[in-house]
């Protein structure tokens, strides 16, 4: 019934592990980096190509337990198994465990063949038993609508009992003892089982035969503005500047010379999002002890317990300082079901450990909420895009960047931001207009090429444009091949805004995605959205996914995050946006100057989101 099952230590050294059948894939290695690393410890399972795996940890020994089946399989014995192996595995070699000395043997096998064998024993007749004996009506759903039912139900009885309330300790000793005295099959665990409810949907009739459609009013003028003024407001074309004064107006207004970025080793880099300040390290304990202890129940001797790191953590004592937690998290603009996981993730990580000398429960969660935070916004893949650059002229062919997002967001005038910062590199930069929806898009980047080309930068930069109403896909293939064969060295590409809800639009970006394979994929969000953030990323990513018919879809690689001078401290988005994709943000955008394009410090984010 099982595939294999391993016994790791945090730090990644395997223990003790058996396969039952030939596993093509090791997907352990894909816990490790998609969700343990991540944060996502307080999810209960992962599925990974044909596998589906569980886990429980041993915090007091760093120590994870993992077992893995095919996600065909519906096993209820799962969550049993792991709790008595832990509890069998860490009693009998906790010594061993704890002496790094040298290197243990840990002869486990015949003790978990006995673990598995009675434990599927013991499922197998729970099975049978509520096959073949027909329930009690009190133990029907029939019985609880009942009036006889209501009186003698209590409110609990209704209450969907925790995950961690279903194995008991009682019973994982029930089932060691009965292994090791080798005292005949293990008592049946007392359950209700459940059935599920059909959920009944409604049908609500929208249509309206009053509704028709709106005939698009022109706009008139009138006689306000004659021709010459007419033609003074359209600075579309360049005929209508003067080149000998347009540079130093335009880099006046366009480029901050405070916010300029500084050349390294003959690369520009932008600035780094907020002040070098050191980062505080943040001791509460001593105050705490200063302050006097105000839980009054508490006696002199666990006091001393408690601060010199005796105090072993248990789900109570973290129960109230996460719920705070959380809430902070959610005021900081953080998606409140990523708030909800990863005070999970963390109390699976710290239930079991002992605090450290002088530490308090919340100095102790905010340590471990700070070490998650920075292992989810410091990058997994490289975000070196100068580097990328290069070997792609290595291979006489330009670098290409998609920039897709909903509406409004800023795509054209961050395209624009990272523009000027490859312009400032020495790139030859050739912008695709792809956006042939929006009125005044095409417009729009005609005059930022016009700004970055009169700032008298060394390289030069181009618009390939075919107008509105074009197919996009079409319009980023040319430009591509255009690229080519006039030695540009990256090409832009714009795309018009969309909602991730609309089905239609979603199928063409991804068409023009699978057709032109870019380089890079980069997701413009704003920083002012909170949950909005993960509704939008995760259906971006699927759309490309399901609408590619490619065998190994794209999604996006990256992400800029704009309006950041907006929010002051409130940088949820930027967790929640790094949390749903697990893609770097590359930049952010905090104004309106070309130099206004900053790269994100993970230690400024992090400390936003714990501040007080």
């Amino acid at each position: 019934m099982l595939d294999f099952f391993t016994i790791l230590t945090k730090g990644g050294i395997v223990l003790w592990s058996k396969t039952f059948a030939r596993v093509t894939t090791y997907p352990v290695d894909d816990l490790i980096k998609e969700v343990l690393i991540e944060e996502r410890a307080g999810e209960t399972n992962y599925t990974k190509n044909s596998y589906n795996l569980k886990w429980t940890f041993a915090n007091e020994l760093d120590l994870i337990f993992v077992v893995a089946y095919q996600k065909i399989l519906q096993l209820a014995y799962i969550e049993e198994l792991l709790a008595t192996v832990k509890k069998f595995f860490c009693d009998k070699f906790a010594n061993f465990i704890r002496d790094t000395s040298r290197l243990h043997k840990y002869a486990f096998d015949d003790d978990f063949d006995s673990i598995r064998c009675s434990i599927e024993e013991k499922d197998a007749r729970e099975q049978q038993n509520r096959r073949m004996k027909p329930r009690k009506f009190e133990e029907t759903k029939k019985f609880k609508t009942t009036a006889e039912g209501n009186k003698k139900l209590d409110v609990k009885d209704f209450e969907k009992p925790s995950p961690n309330s279903i194995i008991s300790e009682e019973e994982i000793t029930r089932n060691i003892e009965s292994i090791r005295s080798n005292g005949g099959p293990i008592k049946n665990r007392s359950g209700k089982g459940k059935k599920g409810t059909r959920s009944s949907s409604v049908l609500v009739n929208d249509s309206s035969d009053d509704k028709k459609p709106r005939k698009k009013v022109m706009r008139v003028w009138g006689d306000k503005l004659n021709k010459e003024e007419m033609e003074g407001l359209d600075y579309s074309n360049n005929a209508n500047q003067n080149d000998d004064t347009n540079e130093s107006v335009i880099r006046q207004q366009f480029v901050d010379e405070n916010q300029l970025g500084r050349f390294q080793n003959g690369h520009y880099s932008v600035q780094d999002l907020g002040q070098d300040e050191e980062e505080e390290d943040e001791d509460e304990e001593v105050n705490v002890v200063a302050n006097g202890n105000k839980d009054k129940g508490s006696s002199m001797f666990s006091f001393f317990k408690n601060i010199t790191g005796q105090k072993v953590i248990t789900e109570d004592d973290l129960a109230l300082v996460l719920a705070n937690m959380k809430e902070h998290l959610i005021k900081k603009n953080v998606a409140a079901d990523i708030s909800t996981h990863l005070c999970e993730s963390v109390a699976k990580n710290l239930v079991g450990q002992k605090t450290g000398s002088f530490k308090t429960i919340k100095s102790t969660v905010k340590q471990a909420m700070e070490a998650s935070l920075k292992r989810i916004l410091t990058p997994k893949t490289s975000v070196d895009l100068l580097r990328d650059i290069g070997q792609s002229q290595a291979e006489s062919r330009p670098y290409t960047i998609c920039f897709v997002g909903v509406n409004g967001v800023g795509k054209s005038t961050n395209l624009s931001k990272t523009c000027f910062w490859l312009l400032q590199n020495g790139f030859k930069v050739l912008i695709a207009a792809c956006d042939t929806f929006r009125s005044g898009a095409v417009e729009q980047l005609r005059v930022h090429v016009r700004n970055l080309n009169a700032l008298g930068q060394n390289s030069i930069v181009e618009l390939y444009e075919r107008g509105y109403g074009k197919d996009a896909a079409g319009i980023a293939k040319d430009a591509i091949n255009y690229g080519k064969s006039n030695k540009f060295d990256v090409v832009l590409i714009d795309t018009a805004g969309r909602m991730q809800d609309n089905e239609p639009l979603m199928r063409a970006l991804s068409k023009l995605v699978s057709v032109n394979k870019p380089d890079k994929i980069i997701f413009v969000g704003e920083a002012l959205v909170g949950n909005e953030a993960v509704d939008q990323l995760t259906k971006f990513n699927q759309a490309l996914k399901d609408f590619s018919g490619l065998q190994n879809p794209r999604h996006i690689d990256g992400i800029i995050l704009t309006k950041f001078d907006t929010i002051d401290d409130k940088v949820g988005a930027a967790l929640s946006m790094a949390y749903t994709t697990g893609q770097p943000i590359l930049f952010v955008g905090t104004g309106q100057t070309y130099t206004d394009l900053k790269n994100m410090r993970v230690s400024h984010i992090v400390q936003s989101l714990l501040k007080e």
